[in-house]
């Protein structure tokens, strides 16, 4: 602790984004070009440094927060990003991706504001970077085994660093035709410009891990034949199944998934269009689901020039305050602004979101394309319409963004011989190994041999730094596999899950 009543004389004060009328016209992240210091070295002066660090359990990687808060504080960025990377391969990633439940869990949560762990982790993460102390870290030996890592989101990309730097020979395989998962082509520039995804993967390949894209597991390669060439195989390829709202209209044209839309317009980015060929300009937008990948699909129609966005959230609406049913040190539902919903409140002056809604059916045009969503709002617990509270709203864009129910039903799942659990997922034990399918000649589940499963493919859709966590404990297990121990890091358990009350 560098001052013991920082927190009584310093009051938080988060970084400001750029103004919304500026970032509305460009693609560059909400902070870009901010600057981050001494802000931020006198806002890591608030940690307490607690004595039972709670902020340490409300993350799942068990991110050394009041070290690297009191080295930050000091402007040591060299000591600062060393603890930072002890738990995390990617912190400027979850710096900008992560809603942060470390905050929540933090002691001043209490009865005060938190600390800005989130603004102090992207900042040692980008002081580290530019300072030039975040350099490869090639093996100092090789082991001879060999591991291949299937996908190349947060978890894949996380396991495969951690079985590289330890000494085995990984190969990356990736059906997209760039590396990156969803940090490619789910999440939007403004939320992560992807110069900071391809230094990272600059880094991997000086350190020895290899990436071969466009190739589909289970349709291009066959699964089994991977499995019969390698020693061990990591399966991170997300839970990238959609959830459908099967509605009348649901069939019109203009009604789209999240995903779908949202690749294309990563795309665009990436140089692959020079026009998007699903584009928000001039239509009325109307986007179902309010979680985050709604959030990034109405920044995105924003900057394209809808002529108007609504947000249509099944939940009630949040209070301002911490529910009595969801206790310090937990991540409670409250009332939250995005960046994006604040962009829209700066444009039209209200809040985008219509709480409590829920569709009914859509309404089409001569030529079959939707014009209309006819909506009603819905009672708070049992989601069941209220009578008398239907209404219609234009809509000649639909952006389906209910989530995702597990990962893809395909090839790998069979080739593998890969069990589901009854969330979908791909079943696996308390120690990532995989489970394979029940037979009638032996109806108890077994594992997979050498294969593990890491990231929402096990878990189910989740959060940055869970995938990041799962990864390197997926390495542990598959290096405890290849070696019959392991000195790597395993921050959870395949059944571990978030604070909760």
């Amino acid at each position: 602790m560098t001052d013991p009543f920082g927190f009584l004389k310093t009051p938080r004060r988060p970084v400001a984004g750029r103004p919304v009328q500026e970032r509305l016209h460009d693609w560059h992240e909400v902070y870009a070009g901010q600057a981050l210091l001494p802000l931020i070295s006198e806002q890591a002066g608030r940690c307490m440094d607690c004595g039972i660090p709670f902020c340490h359990n409300g993350c799942p990687l068990g991110n050394l927060i009041p070290e690297w808060n009191a080295y930050a504080r000091r402007g040591d960025w060299r000591a600062a990003a060393e603890r930072l990377h002890a738990t995390n391969n990617f912190p400027e990633f979850t710096g900008r991706l992560c809603p942060a439940p470390c905050e929540d869990a933090c002691v001043l949560a209490l009865n005060a504001d938190p600390v800005t762990i989130k603004n102090v982790e992207q900042a040692i993460a980008d002081e580290s970077w530019e300072r030039g102390f975040t350099v490869p870290h090639p093996p100092q030996r090789l082991s001879g085994k060999t591991v291949a890592v299937i996908g190349s989101g947060p978890a894949g990309l996380a396991a495969a660093q951690q079985l590289t730097r330890i000494g085995h020979t990984v190969a990356v395989y990736e059906r997209a035709d760039r590396v990156g998962g969803l940090l490619r082509y789910g999440i939007p520039e403004f939320k992560l410009e992807k110069w900071h995804l391809e230094r990272r993967i600059a880094q991997m390949r000086a350190e020895g891990t290899k990436f071969r894209t466009g190739v589909d597991i289970g349709r291009d390669l066959d699964a089994g034949d991977l499995r019969r060439r390698y020693d061990a195989v990591v399966v991170a390829v997300g839970a990238t199944e959609p959830r459908e709202l099967p509605v009348p209209g649901r069939e019109l044209r203009g009604i789209h998934q999240a995903m779908e839309y949202l690749t294309l317009a990563n795309r665009v980015r990436e140089g692959d269009f020079t026009a998007p060929p699903l584009t928000a300009e001039g239509r009325h937008v109307v986007i179902v689901g309010g979680g985050d990948t709604g959030s990034d699909c109405l920044g995105t129609a924003l900057r394209q020039g809808a002529a108007s966005v609504v947000q249509l959230d099944i939940n009630p609406e949040p209070g301002d305050d911490r529910p009595d049913a969801e206790p310090w040190p937990v991540y409670p539902k409250v009332y939250r602004i995005s960046h994006a919903h604040e962009e829209a409140r700066g444009r039209a002056g209200t809040d985008p979101r219509l709480f409590a809604s829920a569709t009914l059916r859509f309404e089409g045009d001569a030529s079959g394309r939707v014009r209309a969503l006819h909506l009603t709002e819905v009672e708070p617990t049992a989601r069941r319409p209220r009578p008398d509270t239907e209404r219609e709203i234009p809509a000649e864009l639909v952006l389906l963004a209910l989530g995702f129910s597990g990962p893809e039903r395909g090839g790998l799942l069979h080739q593998l011989g890969l069990a589901l659990d009854i969330r979908g997922n791909f079943a696996r034990d308390g120690g990532f190994a995989a489970e394979a399918a029940q037979h009638d000649a032996w109806p108890v589940r077994s594992r997979t041999d050498g294969v593990f499963v890491a990231g929402d493919a096990g878990r189910g859709q989740s959060l940055v730094v869970w995938a990041i966590a799962e990864g390197r404990s997926a390495a542990a297990a598959t290096d405890r596999y290849l070696t019959g121990s392991s000195e790597l890091p395993s921050p959870v358990s395949a059944g571990d899950r978030p604070l909760v009350a």
